[in-house]
């Protein structure tokens, strides 16, 4: 692995995250309504308006804005909330925390079953078993966040009392009882988000597998006599893992999108639910916060992809 190599995609993580916050700044400024309505009196005076959009920064250029936008940023400083008259910094870490044991729950739970279910359709390619597998990972990939949640939502909350309708966390709750209650909580928000990525594990394993398959290696493997299990899994899955390994980058990106969706739905203290609290009152400076926070996660975890698929294939560090 290369310094150059590594700097080239770093390089590249740094203008994908500058266009995001480009985009994102001029774009919240489009939204509908005044900003100094939701924190105030809609009836106040003229001289109160001026005083608190003189107060928030409104009341300069466009362009004035969005040069001290970014030397705050630079210094790694947010803003202050509108709404909350605290530093979004504040408002942000308050919720991560929660959005984390979301999305890691996600990729680890979509990992874990995505990948076994790609490597048994291939090993039974064209048998009914694979036929199903595909079904469902086509079915899948169809499926709107939405459409689950609120199905989940509905079935498992609703009609069925088994899960909470919403929150993180039982506020009574404390030690054990807290832990045990945070997972229960966990379970519907988290089955949504494993749902929209688990089609793409699957069929991206099985389709590369079959491939590796049929490798000579793999056909050597077999001619020495070694155990079919051990063919497969300590031959032709690790390298079938390649694409698989991409996959998990990518889709990071729905994964960001499907948890604002989720977190709404399921009353989720996360950082999607501040998005979704943040258009509502206006709040520029959280909904600017929110998404550079967002789209950083995204750019480093195709950054860490990148490096891991160098590492794993040398091929890539020359392209």
């Amino acid at each position: 692995m290369t310094l150059k190599f590594i700097g080239t995609r770093l390089l590249r993580g740094l203008v994908t995250l500058w266009f995001a916050v480009t985009v994102t700044f001029f774009l919240v400024r489009l939204l509908p309504g005044d900003p100094v309505v939701t924190v105030a009196d809609p009836n106040m005076t003229e001289e109160l308006r001026a005083k608190l959009l003189a107060d928030f920064g409104l009341d300069r250029p466009l362009l004035v804005q969005y040069g001290s936008y970014l030397a705050q940023l630079v210094q790694g400083n947010l803003g202050m909330s509108f709404r909350q008259s605290l530093p979004v910094t504040t408002v942000l870490m308050e919720r991560l925390p929660w959005t984390l044991i979301l999305t890691l729950s996600a990729m680890a739970v979509t990992i874990v079953v995505g990948i076994p279910l790609g490597v048994l359709a291939a090993t039974r390619a064209r048998g009914w078993v694979d036929r199903i597998i595909q079904v469902g990972g086509i079915t899948a990939q169809s499926l709107f966040v939405p459409s689950i949640g609120v199905f989940l939502l509905y079935v498992f909350g609703v009609l069925l009392g088994w899960f909470p309708i919403g929150g993180a966390l039982d506020p009574d709750a404390s030690g054990v009882a807290a832990s045990l209650s945070m997972l229960h909580h966990l379970v519907l928000p988290c089955l949504s988000l494993v749902f929209i990525q688990l089609g793409g594990y699957v069929l991206t394993m099985r389709s590369t597998l079959i491939e590796t398959m049929s490798e000579d290696y793999v056909a050597l493997a077999r001619a020495k006599g070694v155990r079919p299990g051990a063919v497969v899994w300590k031959h032709a899955v690790r390298n079938a893992l390649l694409p698989t390994t991409t996959i998990a980058g990518l889709q990071l990106g729905a994964l960001v999108g499907g948890a604002v969706l989720t977190e709404t739905i399921y009353a989720y203290p996360g950082i999607g639910r501040a998005i979704f609290e943040a258009v509502g009152q206006m709040d520029f400076p959280v909904l600017q916060g929110a998404f550079v926070l967002l789209a950083a996660a995204v750019v480093v975890a195709n950054l860490v992809t990148d490096v891991a698929y160098g590492l794993l294939d040398p091929r890539v560090r020359t392209s």
